[in-house]
Order: structure tokens, then sequence, then C-alpha cells
């Protein structure tokens, strides 16, 4: 009697058949699947960059194309102080893919195309490109923030822009480790950070000594450290040193002129929880060679403008991080099915799903309107606006993000946690930007300092809140309420974090009370502007459309 099979494939049989899983969510164009981007593209003023940034979306969000974000992150950069001969070369290598995501970004103008073409939208238009590329690897953005944002501070002193302005804004991207006369693309760094101060930049020890003649484009001698030197294979970086008049900013090269390397020397590259793409290091100084940049002794003054737009970008790049959450997870729930339904048509999780969305493009129109703000130069308002809402926005957006990724993951389940997928990466870059630039506190402060120094800018900020008024009575009884706390200024620095939250919650409604669906606008009021909006993710009051929010943020992949 056969008691069992003979057949001698029997033990290769398919145990299963892979159902109830999504498709990878690649090959499609990243901006034409996002609504929300391409109506504000539109509204703030890039109308004419339409077909510009459809193309660049088409580019990134190829499969391959998101395949070198992965491996720019498997692959941590390696730092080589010393050359086999014994030389001192501080290089610091990457993976091929790292330095394909810089030349993309480089050649697409993410790191100057509003100062080669400054045209109306021309912010609006680079923050939609750095909005999508963000979306495919997070870190290699930091140099090149730090390169576009430079300009400004580095124009406070013509003689040295002039020289270097070109190289900076080349689209021609050169990884090479020589001295920029041998280059035709450099990038920029910055250097402010050190122990004993953090944030307190005028506690910086860092000594500047003039070889020469002193002032503003001299040559000086730098002597002392930097805790924090982020992407330190750029070419030359915006250094704080305390000269004999006060605290003043240097454009410190890595190599010098004559080809000699500039004792700008890396000790260590820092063990980073994320961001790992991005190389960050420990630096000294040992009498590197700088050029002073605007006025001794006013170097805060000078390097602030930089700062401005590198707090800008960590908005963008929040927004950025929560479009990318918001695309996974509603893509996900929509092919995923559970207790006979699928994830998106069942109520809790389209309450979770559709505050996630909310949260996202609240994010997003806030920064593009600080975008177009950034565009209009010249108009005294929009600049007020913008000292005040870059500090809102780089506090707010950046703080939201951590916790929002987390909930996009928890959509997911257990998958959302492998290694293999993009949740893990982007819910450890997701705390970067609230901390670096200035963290929460520090924005905070600012806020304070402006309202103190420049209230002019408080009352352009309500002016642009303002423009939506009578539009949502939720909305009109909020604001009203909030200027009713400025009245109030006693213990303000103990509250100010609750002053911030507000000033950006009302800002974000009346952005999309003028500008979004009414599905989306009503419900973001009604959840976050009452006492009955909950606090967590997927606590929203039973008042709104929620497929239709979900359906609004969802990539349309033809299902």
């Amino acid at each position: 009697m056969k008691t069992h099979s003979t057949d001698p494939n029997r033990y290769f049989a398919n145990t299963h058949t892979v159902e109830n899983q999504p498709p990878e969510l690649e090959n499609i164009n990243l901006f034409e699947q996002d609504i929300a981007l391409k109506e504000a593209v539109e509204r703030e003023g890039a109308g004419w960059a339409i077909d510009e940034i459809s193309a660049f979306g088409q580019k990134v969000g190829e499969a391959k194309y998101i395949e070198l974000g992965f491996q720019a992150n498997e692959n941590k950069p390696v730092l080589h102080t010393h050359n086999r001969f014994g030389h001192r070369v501080d290089e610091v290598k990457f993976h091929p893919a790292y330095h394909q995501l810089m030349k993309s970004s480089i050649e697409n103008g993410l790191h100057s195309s509003p100062w080669t073409n400054p045209k109306p939208g021309a912010h609006v238009a680079r923050s939609a490109k750095c909005y999508l590329q963000s979306q495919i690897e997070a870190a290699h953005g930091c140099p090149i923030t730090m390169t576009f944002a430079s300009i400004p501070s580095l124009r406070r002193q013509p003689d040295l822009a002039k020289i270097w302005e070109p190289l900076i804004t080349s689209r021609q991207y050169d990884e090479s480790n020589q001295p920029v006369s041998l280059k035709q693309g450099v990038t920029i760094g910055m250097a402010m950070t050190e122990k004993q101060g953090g944030s307190d930049v005028r506690a910086n020890s860092t000594k500047a000594y003039p070889v020469g003649q002193p002032g503003g484009g001299q040559l000086y001698e730098l002597v002392g450290h930097k805790y924090f030197v982020s992407a330190p294979m750029c070419d030359a970086f915006l250094v704080l040193a305390q000269a004999p008049n006060g605290l003043s900013c240097f454009l410190v090269p890595r190599w010098n002129e004559d080809g000699s390397k500039n004792p700008l020397q890396v000790l260590r590259l820092k063990d980073k929880m994320g961001n790992v793409a991005n190389a960050s290091s420990e630096t000294e100084l040992r009498g590197a060679l700088g050029w002073m940049v605007g006025e001794e002794g006013q170097g805060v003054r000078t390097i602030i403008e930089m700062v401005s737009l590198t707090r800008f970008d960590c908005m963008m790049g929040s927004s950025s991080g929560q479009r990318l959450a918001v695309a996974h997870a509603t893509h996900h729930c929509h092919y995923r099915s559970a207790f006979g339904a699928k994830l998106d048509q069942q109520p809790l999780m389209q309450n979770v799903l559709a505050d996630l969305a909310l949260e996202q493009e609240g994010s997003l129109a806030f920064t593009m309107r600080m975008a177009r703000a950034l565009d209009n130069q010249h108009d005294e308002s929009e600049q007020l606006l913008m000292r005040l809402g870059t500090a809102v926005g780089k506090y707010w957006i950046c703080k939201r993000t951590p916790n929002h990724a987390y909930e996009a993951m928890e959509c997911i389940g257990g998958s959302g946690v492998m290694e293999n997928s993009i949740f893990p990466r982007m819910f450890r870059e997701s705390p970067v930007n609230a901390i670096w630039e200035g963290s929460g506190n520090v924005q905070c402060l600012d806020v304070l300092r402006v309202m103190s120094k420049a209230p002019a800018a408080v009352e352009a900020f309500f002016d642009e809140i303002d423009r939506s008024k009578g539009a949502n009575s939720t909305l009109d009884n909020y604001v009203l309420n909030l200027k009713q706390a400025f009245t109030d200024l006693s213990n303000i620095e103990y509250r100010a974090r609750n002053i911030v939250d507000r000033l950006a919650l009302a800002i974000q409604g009346s952005l999309l009370v003028r500008n979004a669906p009414s599905a989306v606008s009503d419900l973001f009021c009604a959840s976050r502007l009452t006492s009955n909006g909950g606090h967590n993710i997927g606590t929203m009051p039973l008042s709104g459309d929620c497929a239709a929010i979900i359906d609004r943020a969802r990539p349309n992949v033809g299902c």
C-alpha cells in the first residue's frame, strides 16, 4: 500500500500566493500625482515652471532613481584623514549613488536657480523641486541647501562674491578633492557650532587673527574648533570666529590659493541616527586661512541671512517628509484589506489617514506661501512676513513631523519597521530638521525677538491671516482669541510654545480656507481650531468628508 508521494518535486511546491499586498509606489510622476503641490506651484507664482517641474517629477519617480536613495543610505560615508603616503587629505568618500544625487540636484538648479534666474516665482519653483527630490533622499539636501543659502551672505562682500558666486551657482558638480582654481563648480558649507556654545554662537572661542590689514575681504588666520560641521567635503565654509573687534564671519576654503592644504582638519565623522548619507564632522582650524565676509564684529548679522534660508529649507524638507509618509500610507491602505474591507474604507483608518493628509497639506501651503514671500524681495510687508513666518514654520512643521512619520508607519503595520522599506529611513530623518538650524526653543525665542524688535512683522503676519476673514467662523473665532493673547505679554517666554503653536495653526487655517477644497479646510479648522478637535492623530470630530481628503492625497497609480 502506497503511503507517500513518490513525486521528486513534492517538497518544492508553492506554499502560497502573494496577495493583499500593494504594488511598489514607483515609476510614477511624483509631481503629477501631488494635487496640492500642483495647485500651490500655480497659486504662488511659478506656473511658468510647471513643465520643468513635471519633467523633474517624472525623473525622480523612476524606480532606478528611488533606488539611489537606498544605496546612498546603506553605504555610509568614510573619512580618510591621510592618503597612503601619509599626506593630510581630509577626504570623505561616498557611495556613487550619493554623487549621482548631488549631480542631479545641481544640474537641476536646486542649489542656485533663484540667484541665476531671479524671476517671479523662482523660489517657489526651486522649492517644488527640492520638495520632490527630498522624498527620494533627504540627507544630501544639506550641502545643497547650504550652497544655495550662502549667496546672500557672501554678497555682503562684493569682491569675494565676484570670484565665488559664478562657481557656487554653476550647474556642474565636481566631487574632486582639489583646489577651487581647478574646479568648475563648488559647494559651500557652514561652521558655527562649538562644544561650549551650541546655538549660543556668541560664546564661540575660535579666534581669527588678521594676516595683514584687518577688515572685510581681508585674509585672517583662524584657530579653534567646530563641534558640528556638516558636509565637510564642501569646497569652502562660512565660519564664525572671534576677531579683535568681535564675532565675525569668514569664508574658509579647504585648499589654499597656492594649492596647499588649508589646515581645516576633520577629526572624525559624527555617528548619526539618521541623515546618514550626508557626512557630518568635528573639525579643527589650525591656522586655517579665510577671508572676512562683511564687517568685523558683525558676524551674526552677516551669516543670519544664510541661516534664515537654511531654516526655510527645513520647513520644506519636513513638509516633503510628510508628503512621503502620506503617499505611502494612503497607497498601502488603498490596496490592503482587513476584516472584510479595504483599510481606507474603514472609518477609524479614514480618520487617521485624513488627519495625516490635513497635516501635510497645511505644512505644504505654509511652506509655499513663504517661498512666494522669498520671491518678493522688494516688498517690505512680504519680507516682514517671511521674517516671522520662517521662525513659526520651522518650529511647527518640523516639530510635527516625527509623530506624523510614526503614525504613517503604524498604518503599514509590521512591514513599516522593516529596513528594506522607506519607513525606517523616513522616521530616522524626521527629527533632523526640528533640531538642526536652531531647535524648537530657539525658534520660539526668535519669534519673541521679532515681536519685540519688529512689531510690524506681527502686523504683517496677522494681515496675511485676515485675508480669509469671514470665510470660516471657526477660524475667525480662533484668530480673535489669538489676537487677544497678544495683549498680555506677562510670562511670555514661558508661554512661547503655545503662542507659536497658535500662530502656525492660524496661518495654515487661513491659507487652506482661501485655497483648498472645503472638505480640506473645514475639517482642518474643526479638528485643530476648536476644543472638539483631538490632540492625537486620528481623533478628529465626525464632521468631515474623510474619503474625499484621502482621495485627494493618495497617489493615483491607475487603480
